[in-house]
């Protein structure tokens, strides 16, 4: 039968066929302020799908949670939800279908109570939210078609509707992503049974297994037919093309975009994560002149030459009680690989990371401001956000908000501050778990020397030290992915407990507690190897010991060269496999799916007759950002604190990132099903994260710079010597004293000791201009930090005359209206007195009285 066709203002062709767009064929209809692609209709083709529920029956059993569904339905019908329900047969099992649709009245109170923004006037402003090298935009940026047109905005209310702009159209007023997040908040506050048991939402539901998922659906499929026009295009299907292509490496996410589809919270990340990729590549390039110099370094230095040309001048001491004696000019070129990483570019590329990572938050607060205001989420943590509905179900006691002067859902406090004292302690009991795992890679690599050190063979023997920090490099990984994977369960339940408020809240609690813990189990390792290994060693006739091994000293090529080792081994290892999970496990899970769905594909073949329902039924549950924050984070920490010892660090980070962007991207547009959209105004409790790394990081170095590389040694060596090298590593090794020489033959060891085994003077001025460098190098780089963070304001200007210019709207367009605005500007201008006010505790309510009230 022939379809008749029609175009739009576009010039793009639109079916009148209900059915076909029953199967997910691209319709439009535009709105005036903004395009929106409706593609997702119930049967009667003009109902849009707002979101779908999920649960599966076996035809042989009886049905044990039917009531519990119903009577959910039933009270959703009752909040005025549209229900649908469609089935599809499986051999033996039934997947049943439950499509919402929420009418424009029910939209409209929801917006009321959500504090939804509406559009007041369309801003018509030529700059790019992007942060950019100057004079890149070329290369970077491109021209994504459908861009979303920036907008003043002020809380929806439904007696000014006719106010806002694009009012003329209710089917378009609000976007897709407003009525996913509307239908989701009346999913998660409605009840299917007692409420005081907090038998509440749709959370809940999925926990119990009463329902098997709950989703929007994409909008369409994500390819298009080759030619097409972009302006015919959906927001999917341009993600797909400009975003999860590989051809776009090297361009600029489409934020704004993405934003669009999959709301603020989502853009939020990617817009990060962008910037940050982009800042390394400076950093990248720096660090790999730095690595560069260092391998100019291996032919030049002189103390090297010394090692490899001193022959049998230098019999070192035995490694272990067993092992035999040494000459150093074995260690040739485990001593150059060090000086490859050890040499005086690492102060310098130290300094540059250092602000490097000071200007790098700088310029994310101002992007985030500049990005917060345009998608409408300037004022949304402090002023905006409700309460979760787990905590609104659960909560004891009810107390009037000091800023809304709502009554809300409110839980003491004191008992809060108590279980999350009580968690932190199951994190210091998980801390020790960490610290006796690398405690035993420790005793594992001094068991593996001396067996190693045993062999017959002569390359085994002399490679001892470093076959065992490669091995317990590996060893250490495989305890850090594991304990990480114990930790987040017991973190998910610890963090339920505690009863936070609202969801940001509850994620920044959720996210502290696990990043103390990842902290401690990724950085241990290399902040022994940095700061404590061959510290306490001992010397020839005095060594002190652990478990009766001998404690572990540094290689000939020094701590900052294992330290690089081990860098290399985690991060890299750690980013590999992460990446290949993040390709093969998507891949394997959709196969599966499919699989599974081969009975039905049998016995309909036609695939154009599969509904959007039932196609993004087979993909996979979005799982949140967390695991994306904490990857990148934990780079962040590697790529800052620990950079002195690895320059090439950055470099690995920005082709890791590159390939991040893109299987990410990838996920989110083609194997995810859609997440329901969250507004956010920055990244949370990771900015105070980043913050904190970069703190630690500047001190880091300086410790690094100063007690772990040979730098200050050899620049006194250098001034007591008029500028020469010559004579170093005579200068660096001490005689072994003669109470050990007695019972054994003369040799050399590592250190700045006389022949008696005390400290020389040596000794104590080279520790005495150490702790002058830390002193100096902190003090500079933090000084310079906070010229720049005074100098760069957090908030562009252009911004906050955006500000200003949108309160001047709301007040002309509503103040003459309703009285409410008059008090929303009020808030708005009080904010930061009123969050103050939060701090007091209010008078608590009851639950009971205030429902006999």
């Amino acid at each position: 039968m022939s379809k008749e066709k029609r175009q739009d203002d576009d010039g793009c062709l639109l079916d009148d066929d209900n059915d076909m767009r029953d199967a997910g064929v691209w319709s439009t209809s535009h709105g005036p302020y903004e395009e929106e692609d409706r593609v997702n209709f119930c049967s009667d083709g003009k109902t849009q799908i707002d979101f779908v529920l999920v649960w599966e029956t076996n035809n042989y059993k009886q049905d044990e949670h039917n009531e519990k569904r119903q009577k959910y339905f039933e009270n959703l019908q009752i909040h005025g939800l549209l229900l649908e329900q469609h089935f599809l047969e499986i051999e033996d099992l039934t997947v049943n279908f439950m499509l919402l649709s929420a009418p424009f009245a029910t939209l409209c109170h929801s917006a009321e109570d959500m504090s939804m923004r509406a559009p007041l006037h369309e801003i018509h402003s030529s700059e790019s939210s992007h942060w950019h090298f100057p004079g890149s935009k070329w290369f970077f940026k491109e021209n994504v078609p459908r861009h979303p047109p920036e907008l003043f905005t002020c809380p929806f209310r439904t007696s000014a509707f006719t106010k806002y702009l694009g009012s003329g159209n209710k089917e378009t007023f609000f976007t897709n992503t407003q009525r996913h997040q509307m239908l989701y908040e009346i999913l998660a506050r409605t009840s299917y049974g007692n409420a005081c048991k907090g038998e509440v939402g749709v959370e809940r539901l999925l926990r119990e297994d009463v329902l098997t998922e709950a989703y929007p659906l994409h909008d369409g499929e994500y390819t298009h037919i080759p030619g097409t026009d972009p302006k015919c295009m959906t927001y999917r299907q341009i993600l797909f093309e400009y975003w999860a292509s590989w051809r776009k490496w090297h361009k600029y996410q489409p934020v704004d975009h993405i934003r669009k589809y999959f709301g603020e919270k989502i853009a939020m990340y990617f817009a990060w994560l962008g910037l940050y990729t982009t800042c390394l590549l400076p950093a990248a390039v720096v660090g790999t002149i730095v690595f560069l110099v260092g391998v100019y370094l291996l032919t030049t230095d002189i103390p090297a030459k010394e090692v490899c040309e001193s022959n049998g001048m230098f019999t070192m001491c035995p490694v272990c009680t067993i092992c035999p004696y040494w000459n150093l000019s074995s260690t040739c070129e485990q001593y150059k690989a060090g000086v490859l990483f050890d040499n005086a570019g690492t102060l310098l590329f130290s300094i540059f990371m250092s602000i490097w990572a000071v200007t790098f938050l700088e310029c994310w607060k101002r992007l985030n401001a500049s990005l917060s205001y345009q998608w409408g989420c300037f004022e949304f943590q402090d002023i905006e956000e409700i309460p979760r509905p787990e905590f609104s179900a659960l909560a004891p006691l009810i107390a009037r908000n000091p800023i809304t002067g709502m009554l809300e859902p409110y839980f003491p406090n004191d008992k809060r501050l108590r279980r999350v004292l009580t968690g932190f302690m199951v994190i210091i009991l998980m801390i020790a778990v960490v610290i006796m795992a690398l405690i035993s890679v420790i005793v594992y690599r001094l068991i593996i020397s001396v067996l190693v050190a045993k062999s017959t063979n002569k390359v085994l023997t002399l490679s001892a030290s470093y076959f065992a920090s490669i091995t317990g490099s590996f060893l250490n990984l495989i305890a850090i992915l594991v304990l990480s994977r114990i930790y987040l369960s017991l973190a998910h339940f610890l963090t339920r407990w505690e009863m936070h408020r609202t969801q940001t809240q509850y994620e920044d609690a959720f996210i502290l507690k696990v990043f103390i813990f990842e902290f401690i189990n990724y950085y241990s390792a290399p902040i022994y190897i940095a700061f404590f290994k061959g510290r306490f060693a001992g010397y020839p006739g005095n060594y002190t010991t652990l478990f009766q091994f001998r404690n572990e000293e540094c290689g000939p090529g020094g701590c900052l060269f294992e330290l690089a080792q081990q860098l290399l081994i985690i991060m890299v290892g750690k980013q590999v496999l992460n990446n290949l999970k993040e390709f093969v496990i998507p891949k394997l899970t959709l196969w599966w799916h499919s699989k599974i769905s081969t009975a039905k594909a049998d016995k309909k073949s036609d695939k154009n007759t599969e509904k959007p329902w039932e196609r993004d039924y087979k993909l996979i549950c979005y799982g949140g950002l967390f695991d994306e924050y904490l990857e990148m984070v934990i780079q962040y920490g590697f790529v800052t604190i620990f950079v002195a010892a690895c320059p090439l660090a950055p470099l690995f980070a920005v082709l890791n990132n590159w390939i991040e962007v893109r299987l990410d991207a990838h996920k989110f547009v083609c194997e995810y099903r859609r997440p329901v959209a969250h507004r956010a105004q920055d990244i949370g409790i990771w900015m105070s994260i980043l913050k904190a790394i970069t703190c630690i990081a500047v001190i880091a170095n300086a410790w690094l710079v100063a007690f772990t590389s040979d730098f200050i040694p050899r620049f006194y060596y250098q001034y007591i010597t008029h500028g020469d090298l010559h004579g170093y590593i005579n200068f660096s090794l001490a005689a072994a004293p003669e109470v050990y020489v007695r019972e054994n033959q003369p040799c050399r060891y590592q250190a700045l000791r006389d022949r008696e085994g005390k400290l020389t003077m040596d000794f104590w001025i080279i520790m005495a201009l150490r702790l002058g460098f830390v002193i100096i190098f902190e003090h500079l780089v933090f000084f310079l930090g906070q010229v720049i963070d005074h100098l760069v304001p957090d908030i562009p200007e252009s911004i906050q005359i955006k500000v200003k210019r949108e309160l001047y709207l709301a007040k002309q367009a509503l103040a003459d209206h309703e009285e409410w605005a008059l008090s929303y500007l009020s808030d708005m201008e009080t904010k930061h007195a009123e969050v103050h006010s939060r701090q007091t505790d209010p008078a608590p309510i009851p639950i009971q009285h205030a429902k006999q009230k």
